[in-house]
C-alpha cells in the first residue's frame, strides 16, 4: 500500500504539466450552475531587458488556467508600443492563434484568463482592456480580478462627463478612471481610482513606459510578487504562476498597495501605500478551500497544507467508522489524505481520471451529458464494493453533483456512504469576484443538514464548521461572506452591472 506521502507527491506533481481541475465530477454546464466560479487569473511581468514575453506569459497563464476557461488575452510592451491579443478559449488555444510570436516579445507583458462574473460573454468584455490616444495608439492596458460593488454609480458619473464605454464589465470602470486621471501621473491616477472604487480588485497593468499592479484595501482577491532577477519582476494571482516562469516568490502585494516602475529609474520597482489606515488582511477564505491550485502559497500560507488540515479537522469534528476514504478529484484529494492520516482509515484513489479528456464534447441531451462524467472519472468497483466509504468533497453548492456522486457509489455496491464537506455550509452568494448561484439555489441556505442528508441519500453528512476553518487558517482575518453572510465591504447593488 502506498504511503500518504507518496500519494501527496503524485497528486501535486501532476499539475506541473496538466491543468488543475477542481471537481471533475461536474460537467461543463454544472461548473457554471453547481459550483462557485472564480472570475479570472491575472499575470504580469516587467524587465529592464527584453524577454521572451510570448512564451513566459503563456506559461504563467497556463498555470492559472483553473481560474478561468472562457477566454484569454495578453498585452505586450515592445519598443514603447503596446500590442494586444485576446480571444475566446483556453490559454494554449488562444496562443496558437498568434501568427507572429515575435510581435509579442518585449520587456513587459500582462495577461488574463477569464471566467465571467460581471459583464456578458462578448469579446469586447475579454481582457486585458486598453485605452487609446487620438492617434489610435494603446497608451494604457489593465487586467483585473475581482468585482466592484459601486461600478454602476461610477459608470454613470463618467458617462455624464462624456466618457464612452466599450464593454459591459466593471473592469472598464477601473481603466477609464485611471485614463481620466493620468494628468496626475501614473501613481496619482491609480491612487485617485482606488479612492473611488469599492469592492474587490487585484489589477496588473502597463503604460507605454511603466508597469504597475495594485490591490484593494481588504486584499480580498490574491496577488503575489516574484522576481526572476534584480531587474525582472513578476506579479500573478497565485504563486504557481511564478514557479512556471522561474521566478522566486518575494511576498504578497499588500492591501491598498501600488507597485510601479518609473522610467527615470530603470529596473527599480517602487511601492506606495495609498492609505495605511484602511489596509486590512481579508483575503477570501474560499481561495484556500477551493479556488487556488493546491501547490500555491497565498499570504505565506500553503494551500495544500490547509486542505490536508481540513480533512484532519473534520475527522476530529465528526469521526465515523469506515473502511475506505476517497476524495473527489482534484480538490477533495488533499482533505481525504488528511482525513486518512488522522483517522487511520485507508485512503484509496479509486476515482480514476481520464487524463486526455478535454472540455469540447457537444452533447445535446441530458442523458448523454451524464455519460460524459463517466468518461472523466470512473470508480474502481473492487476497492469499494460492500464497504463503508467516507467521501470527502470541497463543498456542496446546489447539491446536484453531490447527489449524482452518491448514485455512482451506490451503483458500485458501496455498503455505507458518509459524506464530509471540508467547507462550511454555503448560505450566501459572493459579491466580490466569485460567481455563485443565488441564495434560492444554494441548497444549504434552504435545507437543514438533516434534510440535505436525506436528499443526498447518505448515511451521515457533516460540514467543517466556520470556527474550525478559522482555526486552520490561523486567524479570522479573511472574508467568510459565503458562509456567514457578513462581508468586509458593502455588497452594493444586487443586480447585473449594466442591464
Amino acid at each position: 500500500m502506498k504511503s500518504l506521502d507518496i500519494h501527496k507527491s503524485e497528486y501535486l506533481k501532476q499539475f506541473e504539466t496538466q491543468t488543475y481541475g477542481r471537481n471533475l465530477f461536474r460537467t461543463q454546464e454544472e461548473e457554471r450552475l453547481d459550483a462557485p466560479n472564480e472570475e479570472c487569473g491575472i499575470f504580469g511581468m516587467y524587465s529592464d531587458n527584453d524577454l521572451d514575453t510570448f512564451s513566459l506569459s503563456q506559461f504563467g497563464l497556463f498555470a492559472l488556467q483553473h481560474r478561468g476557461q472562457e477566454a484569454c488575452g495578453i498585452s505586450v510592451l515592445k519598443d514603447g508600443k503596446i500590442t494586444n491579443m485576446k480571444d475566446e478559449g483556453l490559454v494554449l488555444d488562444v496562443y496558437k492563434e498568434i501568427q507572429d510570436p515575435e510581435a509579442f516579445m518585449g520587456n513587459s507583458a500582462i495577461g488574463h484568463t477569464r471566467y465571467t462574473t460581471a459583464g456578458d460573454k462578448k469579446k469586447y468584455n475579454f481582457q486585458p482592456f486598453f485605452a487609446k490616444n487620438e492617434y489610435d495608439q494603446i497608451i494604457l492596458s489593465i487586467a483585473h480580478n475581482g468585482n466592484l460593488t459601486n461600478a454602476r454609480e461610477l459608470k454613470n458619473e463618467l458617462e455624464a462627463e462624456g466618457v464612452v464605454f466599450r464593454a459591459t464589465s466593471d473592469s472598464e470602470v477601473i481603466l477609464r478612471l485611471i485614463q481620466k486621471n493620468l494628468d496626475l501621473g501614473l501613481r496619482g491616477a491609480i491612487k485617485a481610482t482606488m479612492e473611488k472604487i469599492e469592492g474587490a480588485y487585484s489589477v496588473v497593468g502597463m503604460t507605454r513606459n511603466k508597469f504597475f499592479a495594485f490591490r484593494d484595501f481588504n486584499g480580498i482577491r490574491p496577488l503575489v510578487l516574484g522576481a526572476v532577477d534584480e531587474k525582472t519582476y513578476v506579479v500573478a494571482s497565485e504563486s504557481v504562476a511564478l514557479d512556471a516562469v522561474g521566478a522566486q516568490y518575494v511576498r504578497d502585494i499588500l492591501p491598498g498597495e501600488i507597485i510601479y516602475t518609473n522610467e527615470n529609474e530603470p529596473g527599480k520597482l517602487n511601492s506606495y501605500m495609498v492609505n495605511e489606515a484602511r489596509g486590512k488582511q481579508r483575503i477570501c477564505s474560499f481561495e484556500y478551500i477551493y479556488f487556488a491550485r493546491p501547490d500555491s502559497t497565498l499570504e505565506n500560507i500553503n494551500v495544500y497544507e490547509i486542505r490536508e488540515k481540513s480533512g484532519e479537522k473534520i475527522w476530529e469534528q465528526a469521526p465515523v467508522e469506515a473502511d475506505v476514504v476517497i476524495g473527489v478529484p482534484d480538490s477533495g484529494v488533499p482533505a481525504a489524505i488528511g482525513f486518512s492520516k488522522a483517522s487511520g482509515i485507508p485512503f484509496r484513489p479509486v476515482l480514476i481520471k481520464n487524463r486526455y479528456i478535454g472540455r469540447s464534447f457537444i452533447v445535446p441531451t441530458q442523458e448523454m451529458r451524464e455519460r460524459v462524467v463517466n468518461l472523466k472519472l470512473n470508480p474502481i468497483i473492487s476497492e469499494i464494493k460492500g464497504k463503508r466509504v467516507v467521501i470527502i468533497d470541497d463543498s456542496i453548492v446546489r447539491g446536484t453533483t453531490s447527489k449524482r456522486l452518491v448514485k455512482i457509489l451506490k451503483d458500485a455496491g458501496v455498503k455505507e456512504i458518509h459524506f464530509r464537506s471540508v467547507s462550511p455550509p454555503i448560505i450566501a452568494p459572493c459579491y466580490l469576484g466569485i460567481d455563485t448561484p443565488s441564495k434560492d439555489d444554494l441548497i444549504s441556505a434552504n435545507m437543514t443538514t438533516e434534510e440535505l442528508r436525506n436528499y443526498l441519500g447518505v448515511d451521515s453528512l457533516e460540514f467543517l464548521s466556520t470556527d474550525s476553518l478559522k482555526e486552520i487558517l490561523g486567524s479570522s482575518n479573511h472574508c467568510f461572506g459565503c458562509f456567514t453572510e457578513e462581508y468586509p465591504v458593502g455588497k452594493g447593488e444586487e443586480v447585473e452591472l449594466f442591464n
